[in-house]
């Protein structure tokens, strides 16, 4: 049975009821820590409690305020760090700035490395993470990287299609995408038959949702008779909503690595998947020594 004995979780102001959920499923409490703005727009954090020989868990996701959030999130590590914790880790659902994984054009930063190498500098121990834009994005760090979905939405987007088929017992269809620029696809060709079949989309995170809908009209257009969408990461900015609505997604799924009630009050074909348990489990069996990669294989309830 998990006491919660030597476990420390705390949260910034990223997504606050993520961290509760998961609280809930440990059954300890969210720890103390307030986290503040000066008047020049400083983050100033202060954890009210000890957290010497403990193992802290500070939970943190790339959204809203980004850079705002991965200040935070450093600035915690580092007073944890100070104050003796025993090890801690980041538990960050969605990588900030994990798109800026490679350097594909001159004078362009790697900017996910830059994030990996700062929150290692602040002392952290261990990353949590899921479902990274690019797997090599666990190579920049030095610290053990626990990513719960390994996916490269583009070359390996293949590979993640056909292993989800392949436990379900279905044929796999893949879309040849072109891109101008970033968050715009000039030409999508696809590869497969799925006439008279329902079509399920996956990809690792929706952001405008313009290649994935305008995906799902080419599906419609190809003689599906249902299109789902199923992301880990519903970023969902700009017009994404509308987009989503005006498509041919009877729903697009996504998960609650950041908050989605404002969406799903302004979008009924959004539904959500709470993946408060799954980082909870991971916690629990990171405390306790136990295998993470169990959970490839099984969900916790």
């Amino acid at each position: 049975m998990f006491t919660g004995n030597g476990i420390k979780l705390f949260t910034g102001t990223s997504h606050s009821e993520l961290a509760d959920i998961i609280a809930r499923r440990l059954g300890v409490p969210l720890g103390k820590a307030e986290v503040t703005k000066s008047g020049i727009g400083e983050t100033n954090v202060r954890i009210v409690e000890s957290v010497r020989e403990d193992d802290v868990y500070i939970v943190s996701t790339g959204c809203g305020q980004v850079n705002t959030a991965l200040m935070e999130l450093c600035i915690m590590i580092h007073a944890c760090k100070i104050a003796s914790a025993k090890r801690i880790t980041a538990v960050v659902p969605l990588f900030p700035y994990a798109r800026q994984d490679k350097k594909d054009k001159s004078r362009a930063p790697i900017t996910a490395k830059l994030v990996a190498n700062m929150i290692q500098k602040s002392g952290c121990d261990h990353v949590i993470t899921m479902d990274l834009h690019a797997s090599q994005i666990q190579g920049f760090f030095d610290v053990p990287v626990d990513n719960l979905v390994i996916v490269s939405p583009d070359a390996g987007g293949a590979k993640r299609a056909t292993s989800i088929a392949d436990r379900l017992g279905v044929d796999f269809a893949l879309f040849h995408k072109e891109r101008k620029k970033a968050n715009e696809v000039s030409r999508m060709v696809l590869v497969g038959h799925v006439q008279g079949k329902t079509a399920i989309l996956v990809d690792d995170m929706a952001d405008t949702c313009g290649t994935l809908c305008l995906a799902g009209q080419h599906l419609s257009e190809a003689g599906a008779t249902r299109v789902v969408g199923l992301v880990t990461h519903g970023i969902l900015s700009g017009n994404a909503l509308q987009t989503v609505m005006d498509s041919t997604l009877e729903k697009l799924v996504v998960t609650n690595t950041l908050p989605q009630e404002e969406n799903v009050a302004k979008c009924p074909k959004i539904e959500v998947v709470d993946i408060g348990n799954v980082l909870a489990e991971v916690i629990r069996r990171s405390h306790y020594g136990e295998s993470v990669s169990k959970l490839f294989n099984e969900v916790p309830y």
